[in-house]
């Protein structure tokens, strides 16, 4: 379980990064996640040889579709849990921190109830 949450966070983190800057480079998940270099290098083997990912020559690196997949559903999941605590109250960095780790434990069926809630919520007001 704690082998495939790091994964999902590694190629969410990809895909954050693509969004703001275009490129992504081993140098920049390390500096986004605090982690090392050697870390980063030993998990962008492992998403590759699982299809996640792919590495040009030149070291940037880019989500597979199989990637993009996984990185878009916990992003979603991400901001909508976040966005929807803060609406309920939960200060801003507790929201994110709780959303991240609920990311990736809560099942499909239970986000897709809260996301139609949030949904049925929003076309009331």
């Amino acid at each position: 379980m704690k082998s495939q949450e790091s994964a999902e966070n590694y190629l969410e983190t990809i895909l954050m990064l693509s969004h703001s800057g275009g490129q992504v480079r081993s140098v920049d998940i390390a500096n986004e996640l605090a982690y090392s270099r050697p870390s980063i290098s030993a998990a962008m083997k492992n998403l590759r040889e699982k299809g996640y990912v792919e590495v040009a020559a030149g070291g940037s690196i880019q989500l597979t579709d199989k990637g993009r997949e996984i990185a878009e559903s916990m992003y979603e999941r991400h901001t909508l849990i976040s966005d929807w605590l803060i609406f309920l109250g939960v200060d801003k960095r507790t929201a994110i921190s709780d959303a991240c780790r609920m990311e990736h434990v809560i099942s499909g069926q239970s986000f897709a109830a809260i996301k139609k809630h949030i949904e049925t919520l929003e076309t009331s007001v």
